[in-house]
C-alpha cells in the first residue's frame, strides 16, 4: 500500500504554484495560496523538523537583537 506525507504532498503543490508567473495569478489563487502555506507550516510545527527551523529563527532573531545593540 502507498502513504503519501500530506506535509510533502502541500509542499510539492506549494512549489508548483509558486512557479507560475506573478501576472497570470488573481486574488484567488494567491489567497488559495496562502492558505496551502498556512497549513503546510500547521502541518510541520510538531515535526522535529518543524521545531528545528523554529530554534534556527530564533537564534537567528536572537542573534540580529544582539548585533543592533
Amino acid at each position: 500500500m502507498l502513504t503519501i506525507n500530506v506535509a510533502v504532498l502541500l509542499a510539492v503543490v506549494v512549489l508548483l504554484r509558486l512557479r507560475r508567473r506573478t501576472e497570470s495569478r488573481s486574488r484567488f489563487d494567491e489567497k488559495m495560496t496562502v492558505v496551502i502555506v498556512l497549513a503546510l507550516g500547521i502541518l510541520l510545527a510538531p515535526t522535529p523538523v518543524g521545531q528545528g527551523f523554529l530554534s534556527f529563527l530564533g537564534q537567528l532573531a536572537s542573534g540580529v537583537t544582539q548585533a543592533s545593540r
